[in-house]
Protein backbone atom coordinates (compact mmCIF):
# COMPACT_ATOMS: atom_id res chain seq x y z
CA UNK A 1 0.00 0.00 0.00
CA UNK A 2 1.66 3.15 -0.95
CA UNK A 3 0.93 6.54 1.00
CA UNK A 4 1.92 9.96 0.81
CA UNK A 5 4.87 11.29 2.92
CA UNK A 6 3.74 11.84 5.97
CA UNK A 7 5.54 11.46 9.59
CA UNK A 8 5.80 8.11 11.31
CA UNK A 9 3.97 7.64 14.41
CA UNK A 10 6.82 8.90 16.73
CA UNK A 11 7.29 11.46 14.72
CA UNK A 12 3.80 12.93 15.35
CA UNK A 13 4.83 16.20 17.01
CA UNK A 14 1.66 17.24 19.43
CA UNK A 15 2.09 21.01 18.47
CA UNK A 16 1.82 20.73 14.50
CA UNK A 17 -1.13 18.52 15.24
CA UNK A 18 -2.23 21.49 17.21
CA UNK A 19 -1.76 23.66 14.09
CA UNK A 20 -2.81 21.40 11.66
CA UNK A 21 -6.47 21.20 13.54
CA UNK A 22 -6.66 24.82 14.44
CA UNK A 23 -8.29 26.14 11.04
CA UNK A 24 -11.99 25.77 10.30
CA UNK A 25 -12.00 23.86 7.49
CA UNK A 26 -9.92 21.35 8.34
CA UNK A 27 -11.91 20.45 11.31
CA UNK A 28 -14.82 20.20 9.31
CA UNK A 29 -13.06 17.60 7.66
CA UNK A 30 -12.15 15.85 10.21
CA UNK A 31 -16.15 16.28 11.11
CA UNK A 32 -16.56 14.79 7.87
CA UNK A 33 -14.18 11.65 7.97
CA UNK A 34 -15.27 10.86 11.77
CA UNK A 35 -19.10 11.22 10.34
CA UNK A 36 -18.24 8.31 7.80
CA UNK A 37 -17.18 5.93 10.26
CA UNK A 38 -13.69 4.07 9.61
CA UNK A 39 -14.31 4.21 6.09
CA UNK A 40 -12.06 5.55 4.02
CA UNK A 41 -13.08 8.89 1.89
CA UNK A 42 -12.36 10.16 -1.80
CA UNK A 43 -11.26 13.40 -1.90
CA UNK A 44 -14.44 14.21 -4.34
CA UNK A 45 -16.43 13.44 -1.10
CA UNK A 46 -15.29 17.01 0.55
CA UNK A 47 -16.57 19.16 -2.28
CA UNK A 48 -19.44 20.35 0.04
CA UNK A 49 -16.46 21.71 2.46
CA UNK A 50 -13.90 23.69 -0.32
CA UNK A 51 -13.12 23.83 -3.56
CA UNK A 52 -10.48 21.19 -5.08
CA UNK A 53 -7.28 23.51 -4.74
CA UNK A 54 -8.31 24.22 -1.21
CA UNK A 55 -9.11 20.91 -0.45
CA UNK A 56 -5.50 19.71 -1.40
CA UNK A 57 -3.91 22.72 0.32
CA UNK A 58 -5.90 21.69 3.81
CA UNK A 59 -5.29 17.88 3.34
CA UNK A 60 -2.12 18.53 2.45
CA UNK A 61 -1.48 20.33 6.29
CA UNK A 62 -3.27 17.40 7.73
CA UNK A 63 -0.94 14.34 6.11
CA UNK A 64 1.87 16.53 7.12
CA UNK A 65 0.79 16.72 10.68
CA UNK A 66 0.09 13.08 11.03
CA UNK A 67 -3.66 13.51 11.30
CA UNK A 68 -4.69 11.86 8.18
CA UNK A 69 -3.55 9.11 5.43
CA UNK A 70 -3.70 9.79 2.57
CA UNK A 71 -3.49 6.83 0.22
CA UNK A 72 -3.43 6.87 -4.02
CA UNK A 73 -5.57 4.60 -5.77
CA UNK A 74 -5.95 4.65 -8.90
CA UNK A 75 -7.18 7.94 -9.73
CA UNK A 76 -8.19 9.06 -6.60
CA UNK A 77 -6.58 9.71 -2.88
CA UNK A 78 -8.65 7.65 -0.44
CA UNK A 79 -8.55 9.63 3.33
CA UNK A 80 -8.36 8.19 6.34
CA UNK A 81 -7.81 9.61 9.97
CA UNK A 82 -5.09 8.26 12.12
CA UNK A 83 -7.04 7.43 14.86
CA UNK A 84 -4.95 4.52 16.30
CA UNK A 85 -1.67 6.70 15.79
CA UNK A 86 -2.72 9.30 17.55
CA UNK A 87 -4.45 7.61 20.26
CA UNK A 88 -1.10 5.87 20.87
CA UNK A 89 1.22 9.44 20.60
CA UNK A 90 -1.75 11.25 22.97
CA UNK A 91 -4.92 9.38 24.11
CA UNK A 92 -8.06 10.86 24.29
CA UNK A 93 -7.38 13.56 22.29
CA UNK A 94 -8.31 12.73 18.98
CA UNK A 95 -12.21 12.12 20.98
CA UNK A 96 -12.36 15.53 22.05
CA UNK A 97 -11.33 17.33 18.98
CA UNK A 98 -13.86 14.75 17.01
CA UNK A 99 -16.70 15.51 19.37
CA UNK A 100 -16.22 19.10 18.40
CA UNK A 101 -15.99 18.89 15.25
CA UNK A 102 -18.75 16.21 14.64
CA UNK A 103 -20.95 19.28 15.47
CA UNK A 104 -19.87 21.63 13.12
CA UNK A 105 -22.53 22.13 10.63
CA UNK A 106 -21.39 21.68 6.99
CA UNK A 107 -21.36 23.86 4.70
CA UNK A 108 -25.11 24.83 3.65
CA UNK A 109 -26.29 23.05 6.55
CA UNK A 110 -26.91 26.08 8.39
CA UNK A 111 -28.18 27.90 5.11
CA UNK A 112 -24.99 29.18 4.39
CA UNK A 113 -23.34 28.48 1.01
CA UNK A 114 -19.49 28.66 0.16
CA UNK A 115 -16.30 27.69 2.18
CA UNK A 116 -16.15 27.28 5.74
CA UNK A 117 -13.06 29.30 5.64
Amino acid sequence: MTYLPQPETEQIAFANVLTALGDETRLAIIGRLARNGELAMACGQFGEICSKTALSYHLSKLREAGVVHVRPEGTKRLVTIRRADLDQRFPGFLDSIIATAQHLPMPGEDGSEGDVA
